[in-house]
């Protein structure tokens, strides 16, 4: 019933610069039901190399034709690295790699007539997956390409009977995302190691931890409202019932111990311990109805950052020194007590009396950006910054005061789909 077809070739190496192989990964023997056929997947026969697009640059590939300045493309996609340092832009015309900070064009890769509707970066090497669409799409839009942007073509490729939804990448695993499934294929030969069915879930919504140390994986379950938890170290699976209403977005930290989720309703986010599933805090957005676009962790799991429909980004203080594995309750402790008490502290002695409403935690730190536009969110390099993106070309860099709260002040602001000289 099983079918997975790759050609007979020397295996990739390992993405990962510094193997730290994960040996109790789940295998197909170990699924509780068979793989089906919806997968096929070929690879090329020539080995791969990995290398840092800043780092290495490829003299020998030609330089592909550039964008014209009248015609910058439909913005796609757009979406942030793993490490949140890049993104990367899909059009109707190609795909684009910017660097956060400083704000750079890294390179652009010009498809006369191809259109890109997801990118999928692996850090900041030169390997990424790419899926077509648009009004003419470069690829078939139910195929993942990965490529190689130092050979400058596409080396592999992942091929499935409905469109892609969204990939993720791992240094070791490809997970790819579709209408109702998530499939889990291990990097080094496009061996299909897991499969999950889940509700209908037309966003791709899917978060992977990026610690070498353990595999988590996160997508929506079977039912409205709750998600879905892969512990692939200890081959344990987790639902949580994380709201009412169906799930709109979630994230996770990188070593995937803490998962922040919202709603349709958009008005609470809620953080869960992943391994058993409890609710450690709630903070609200705010009273009306909202779509939430993006949620993001600090590096340190201190600040979670949101962004909605209503064109404000908010930040959160979050308090997670308890409810946590002992080792762990210092990693996440906040760094400054100064907002840790603040955003709940003035409504304290109204709790329990009034509405869940007046003593909801509520953000530290705000910016406001021009509504009708699509917004997402994760936090800068530097110490209390954050990066916004939003799908009309904007580039925001924003910095927040946690001791006097308010509005964030703005750092700096491009347009990166005006056409400039490519880096």
């Amino acid at each position: 019933m099983a079918t997975l077809s790759a050609f007979s070739s020397p295996p990739w190496p390992d993405p990962n610069p510094n193997p730290n192989p994960d040996p109790t990964f789940v295998s197909q023997t170990d699924q509780s039901y068979p793989l089906d056929s919806e997968t096929e997947s070929s690879m090329s026969h020539q080995p791969i190399e990995f290398h840092d697009h800043d780092q290495n640059p490829n003299p020998n590939v030609q330089k592909p034709l550039q964008t014209t300045p009248s015609d910058p493309g439909t913005l796609l996609h757009l979406s942030f690295n793993q490490d949140h340092g890049c993104f990367a832009v899909g059009t109707d015309h190609g795909f684009r790699i910017f660097n956060c900070d400083p704000f750079r064009e890294i390179f652009r890769r010009h498809f006369a007539d191809g259109g890109i509707s997801a990118v999928e970066m692996l850090f900041r090497c030169n390997i990424l997956a790419l899926v077509g669409g648009g009004p003419h799409p470069q690829y078939p839009p139910n195929k993942v390409m990965i490529w190689d942007d130092h050979q400058g073509r596409c080396i592999g490729e992942l091929s499935f009977r409905s469109e892609v939804r969204s990939v993720r990448l791992r240094r070791d695993r490809i997970v790819v995302v579709l209408e109702q499934k998530v499939y889990v294929y291990n990097f080094a030969d496009l061996k299909l190691l897991h499969q999950i069915e889940t509700i209908a879930n037309p966003k791709g919504l899917c978060a992977v931890s990026q610690s070498a140390a353990s595999l988590v994986l996160v997508c929506p379950g079977l039912q409205k409202g709750q998600v879905r938890v892969e512990h692939y170290a200890s081959k344990r699976t987790k639902f949580i019932m994380a709201h009412d209403s169906r799930i709109a977005c979630f994230a996770l930290t990188p070593d995937g111990q803490l998962l922040a989720t919202a709603s349709s309703k958009g008005t609470l986010v809620r953080i869960f311990n992943t391994v058993d599933g409890t609710l450690l805090q709630e903070v609200r957005r705010g009273a009306d109805r909202a779509e939430i676009y993006s949620l993001a962790f600090s590096s340190t799991a201190q600040w979670l950052a949101v962004s909605s429909d209503k064109g404000t980004v908010h930040i959160f203080n979050l308090k997670l020194n308890t409810g946590l594995p002992g080792n762990d309750k210092s990693r996440y402790a906040s760094d400054s007590d100064l907002a840790v008490t603040q955003s709940s502290s003035s409504l304290s002695f109204i709790r329990g009396v009034l509405p869940k409403y007046f003593s909801s935690e509520w953000s530290v730190a705000q910016f406001r950006l021009p509504e009708g536009s699509h917004y997402i969110v994760a936090f800068g390099h530097q110490k209390n910054t954050v990066v916004i993106l939003g799908v009309d070309g904007s580039f925001y860099r924003c910095q927040f005061d946690p001791a006097n709260r308010g509005e964030m002040t703005q750092l700096e602001h491009h347009n990166f789909l005006k056409p400039e000289e490519a880096f």
